[in-house]
């Protein structure tokens, strides 16, 4: 069996914090109230879920 290590939690760290704001976008894109206020929650949403993969795959 093979081990792996990791050399630094950065990864995770910064995937943690783009999901939460990728999750706020989303929480935005539900509740405002006009339509160009819902698409930019989508596009805040859109843009830090693909910048977390991004990281996460970055730092591995």
């Amino acid at each position: 069996m093979t081990e792996g290590s990791i050399a630094s939690d950065k990864g995770i760290g910064v995937t943690l914090a783009l999901s939460a704001v990728a999750v706020v976008g989303a929480v935005v894109m539900y509740g405002h109230p006009t339509q160009y206020g819902k698409a930019w929650g989508f596009a805040a949403a859109f843009v830090f879920a693909l910048l977390a993969v991004v990281a996460i795959q970055a730092f591995e």
